[in-house]
Parts: structure tokens; C-alpha cells; sequence
């Protein structure tokens, strides 16, 4: 059976047109699905600071965490998951995988997760010889607290 170029034609450009409005709608909503902005998992009116030995640190896309392990106000031990940013963001500003290994005691200042679980967003990690460390990201809705070198003055 022999098509003419316009009968041809009328039959390709609707598939075509389909699968490239698939694409453009895919490509606008994977990165809303990959990355969260801060204000979706993190309270900005929940302020924690957290003392305690590192326990495992995860060098993982979209952020990097640090577990560590915070002594409580009764003893008992629990351990916190910190978001940080992007590892490649933190290896930008001077951060290595080795910097923070288990057994490093830190202090997180952040923000603790709106579920009231044992998450953080943090903002700063404070090292035993005094040396700080701003570990956040203020480009995803966090509070603009001055403390983000990246950030615009207000």
C-alpha cells in the first residue's frame, strides 16, 4: 500500500507531537519529584542545636546526611539524621568525605523536621576545635539567616 507524503504525514505528527508534550511534561515534574524545597520537610520556627558524636555520614544525591548520636535531657541516646546539601556543593566549599568521620563530635544548629521526628535540616556544623562549617542551603525555601555565603544580602 502506497502513502502519499501529506497522508504520511497526518499519520506521524500527532504520535510525534504526543511524545514530545510526554517529554516536556516529564522533564518539568522529575526534578519536583527528586528534590523537596525546605519549607515541605523542615520547620523553620523549630530551631534544634545538637551535640554528639558522628555515627555514619552519606555522601548521597540530593543531599548528604550525617547521623550522629545526641545524648538527651534524661540519658537516654538517640540518633538524629542531619540533611546537608549536595555533596558536590559541600565539596565546593571545602567539605571532604573525610572531614566528618564516625567518632567526630559535632554540634548541628538546623531545624528539626515538621513530623517531630529525629531529622534535621542543618545549617551549621561546629567541630571541637571551634572551626564552623555552614553545611545548608537557603536556595530551597530554608530561613534566610545571613549565614549562607551564597545568599544575597537582604
Amino acid at each position: 500500500m502506497h502513502m502519499t507524503r501529506r497522508r504520511l504525514a497526518r499519520a506521524i505528527v500527532p504520535g510525534v507531537l504526543a511524545a514530545a508534550g510526554l517529554l516536556l511534561v516529564t522533564a518539568a515534574t522529575a526534578p519536583l519529584i527528586a528534590h523537596h524545597a525546605f519549607g515541605a520537610e523542615f520547620d523553620p520556627n523549630r530551631p534544634v542545636l545538637l551535640r554528639g558524636p558522628v555515627v555514619k555520614v552519606e555522601w548521597v544525591n540530593p543531599h548528604a546526611w550525617i547521623h550522629m548520636e545526641v545524648t538527651n535531657e534524661d540519658g537516654s541516646k538517640e540518633v538524629w539524621m542531619v540533611e546537608g546539601g549536595t555533596p558536590n556543593t559541600l565539596l565546593r566549599r571545602g567539605l571532604r568525605r573525610d572531614s566528618i568521620l564516625p567518632g567526630t563530635m559535632i554540634i548541628v544548629d538546623g531545624y528539626q523536621s515538621k513530623d517531630r521526628t529525629a531529622r534535621a535540616n542543618g545549617r551549621d556544623v561546629t567541630f571541637e576545635d571551634g572551626s564552623k562549617f555552614f553545611m545548608g542551603s537557603s536556595g530551597t525555601g530554608a530561613p534566610r539567616d545571613g549565614r549562607d555565603p551564597t545568599e544575597p544580602p537582604r
